[in-house]
């Protein structure tokens, strides 16, 4: 077996499969390099040609060749898992949640199974009764939805671990359920809900009130009753206030969404996959993949359409095939699949197609370029299907769909999604889904603690043709993270925009625009600027609703570094710092003979690690680090750690901030430890510092990436970095 085009990576997209995708043997080394990934990848999704008296060989050798140029790429799952033992291929499950004790675990439990295999879940929980109702089997009252999406939580937060890809949750609670106030305030308050994506379920009905300024009633799932009316527009402020602060949570327009259910005989779309751009039934799963637009456009901008629409159909048949192959993780799950035979293909690399093509992202010509690129995508999709249908069958449940109506065979009930492409855009070397960039030129570690810079190929492109220099604005490009101040010309300034230079009605209209032409959602976050104001927010989630997008994500920028939340007693903010020595820097207390202090112990991969907090005048002074049966350079730079946070404490730097600043941080080996996980040495001092101050602190510095150093981004509802392959989600 053999292809045509030779497979060509970065050195940064070898990196990313060599830690995520290629096979390794049982003692972690390689067994597989990347081009017997791809066909790993291309045999095993063929192999669902012979059953329709097609060739396996040549097919894969079709789909090896369209993945070898980079020109599509498959979800994760399935270039990880194709030809494996494992054989899970989805990237999004919905899962239902009903009000029973039986149901809720039986939910867990499919969620546990799901993570595990690869996949993200998604959940409405407006079917479970609100906290403080009855409970007739034990005459005791309900904790409600909240509470028993915290266990969805920690179950994510568990099982994750120890799997390739994190686990990725969406929780949709509906707008009249009697705890929505909670719900919408659950991430702004308190530290919950670290791994999932929340977002509040509205109709029309619900949209209708905020703009007459009406009551709403919320009411009981168990009983239909209501509970309470309050005015929808305090309960819109609220929800727009919340995602100011902390941007949760999102909005899913759920009529918007049931007009596109082409499949009504399966009941109502009420739940999403984690980033949202997928609706699905109860136990429905969907494969997607994506086309980057780059590998199909000369530097120009130029769109190769004849090469496109051969990359469209052998990408909706690659994904066609991968149902038929696929391993599913409980049955419910394969009938449903198998019954509807979804799929979602997509694309990547859109800001690059526009600074080829000399468009700024969010104008006119750049929507419409949107509008006519979906809509050929879409199109040649649904034909391809239909072609497919007639050599195949339709899927199973054709009869009574939208598609019966409409007089169409369909192999597939829907075809296009916009999907975040987060780590398969870092393979492809293209931006991620429809995003625009998010830096031009940044910062990056390297391996040997050097400091690379990295500047756009295009942008480097443009700077040449004008005649100007990249050195001599690539500083203040990497620190501004813009072109907007730079001494180029106001055209290039045009073109090259990054998210945060956007206008968000801008963002809005470019997501609307692939909406207009996608059978499924779109994966978009609406970058906000830290400046923009509350009723920005506002207005974004009214534009959206009104131009027909199916649910919105905003991010404003930095809106968590004011968030730091503090847990119990402890040092108090904006505490006097100590008096400066010469030169003006803080000059470092003496200390004396008698301190007092408190010992934690917390458990590392290195073994017991104990650490001394002393204080003086009530402020922490000192800290002493020890590590039980350790080796002498692991206790080395244990030790090494606790003197300069002694000296750091002592020269007035707030505990809080060191805190901040060691916990998160990655190692080779995390180990459970009570209820929570430890990830290295330094996470385990930050998180024992913690407990000596009885307090928590809620990480708020999302600005770089704990794997290699280069900025991070909320992107798709998601914190991702630029550069790895590091994701919050996935």
């Amino acid at each position: 077996m053999s292809g045509r085009v030779k497979a060509q990576f970065s050195e940064n997209a070898l990196r990313v499969l060599e830690k995520r995708y290629l096979r390794k043997d049982d003692r972690g080394d390689l067994v597989e390099g990347p081009e017997e990934m791809l066909w790993r990848v291309a045999s095993s999704v063929a192999g669902a040609e012979s059953a329709y008296g097609e060739d396996p060989e040549e097919w894969a050798a079709r789909f090896y060749d369209m993945m070898a140029g980079l020109e599509f790429m498959p979800n994760s799952p399935t270039l990880m898992n194709a030809g494996t033992p494992r054989g899970q291929l989805s990237a999004c499950f919905v899962l239902p949640v009903g009000d029973s004790m039986e149901e809720i675990f039986g939910a867990l439990s499919a969620t546990a199974l799901v993570h595990k295999s690869g996949g993200g879940t998604g959940f409405n929980f407006s079917n479970v009764r609100p906290a403080g109702d009855r409970v007739r089997s034990t005459s005791g009252v309900a904790s409600g939805p909240i509470s028993f999406m915290e266990l969805f939580d920690h179950t994510t937060e568990v099982v994750k671990q120890g799997g390739t890809r994190r686990g990725a949750n969406m929780g949709i609670l509906e707008a009249s359920h009697p705890d929505i106030v909670e719900f919408i305030k659950a991430k702004t308050e308190k530290n919950k809900l670290t791994n999932f994506n929340i977002s509040v379920g509205v109709s029309d009905a619900f949209m209708r009130a905020v703009a007459e300024d009406g009551d709403w009633r919320l009411v009981n799932p168990r009983t239909g009753e209501v509970a309470r009316v309050i005015k929808a527009s305090e309960l819109w402020d609220l929800l727009t206030e919340s995602a100011w602060k902390t941007g949760d949570p999102g909005v899913v327009f759920l009529d918007r969404i049931e007009e596109g259910n082409m499949v009504p005989g399966c009941g109502r779309l009420h739940s999403t996959n984690p980033c949202g751009e997928q609706p699905l039934f109860p136990y429905e799963s969907c494969n997607l993949g994506s086309i980057n637009l780059i590998k199909l456009a000369d530097r120009r901008g130029a769109v190769n359409w004849k090469r496109l629409e051969e990359v469209v159909r052998t990408s909706v048949r690659f994904l066609d095939d991968v149902i038929g192959i696929n391993t599913y993780p409980l049955p419910e799950i394969e009938a449903m699949t198998k019954g509807n035979r979804k799929i979602g293909l997509g694309i990547m690399g859109w800001a690059e197609l526009l600074f080829a093509s000399g468009l700024r992202y969010g104008s006119r010509e750049s929507v419409e370029l949107a509008e006519k690129l979906m809509g050929f995508v879409q199109r040649i999709g649904h034909d391809e299907s239909a072609s497919l249908a007639e050599r195949r069958g339709n899927f199973p449940n054709w009869k009574g769909s939208l598609w019966e109506q409409r007089g169409r065979p369909m192999r597939n009930a829907t075809v296009t999604t916009i999907a975040p492409t987060g780590t398969i855009s870092l393979i492809a070397e293209c931006s991620s889904g429809i995003e625009p960039v998010f830096a031009l030129a940044f910062r990056r570690k390297a391996f040997d603690n050097d400091t690379l810079v990295y500047i756009n190929g295009y942008l480097e492109e443009a700077l040449a043709k004008v005649g100007e220099s990249s050195s001599a604005v690539l500083e203040q490009v990497v620190n501004s993270g813009t072109m907007a101040d730079a001494p180029v010309p106001h055209a290039l300034k045009e073109i090259f925009v990054t998210a945060h230079d956007i206008p968000f009605g801008e963002h809005v209209a470019m997501q609307a625009a692939f909406q207009k032409y996608t059978d499924n959602a779109v994966s978009k976050t609406i970058n906000l600027p830290h400046s923009a104001s509350v009723e920005d927010v506002r207005q974004a989630y009214l534009m959206s609703f009104g131009l027909g997008c199916k649910g919105i994500t905003i991010y404003r920028d930095r809106c968590k570094e004011s968030q730091v939340l503090y847990h119990g007693a402890g040092e108090p903010q904006g505490g006097q710092a100590p008096p400066p020595g010469e030169g003006g820097h803080a000059k470092p207390r003496k200390r004396p003979a008698n301190l007092v202090g408190s010992t934690v112990k917390i458990k590392t991969s290195f073994g017991n690690l104990y650490l001394t907090l002393n204080h003086l005048g009530g402020r922490p002074f000192e800290l002493f680090a020890t590590l039980g049966k350790s080796g002498k350079d692991t206790q080395a730079h244990t030790e090494a750690l606790g003197r300069l946070i002694s000296l750091s404490l002592r020269s007035g730097v707030p505990v809080l901030e060191i805190i901040e600043q060691l916990k998160g941080i990655g190692g080779s080996q995390p180990v459970f430890e009570n209820d929570g996980i430890i990830l290295s040495l330094p996470d385990a001092i930050a998180q024992g510092l913690e407990r000596a101050l009885g307090q928590t602190v809620e990480l708020a510095r999302d600005d770089m990436c704990p794997s290699c150093g280069a900025p991070t981004i909320h992107a798709e509802g998601c914190l991702r970095c630029v550069s790895c392959d590091y994701s919050k989600c996935y």
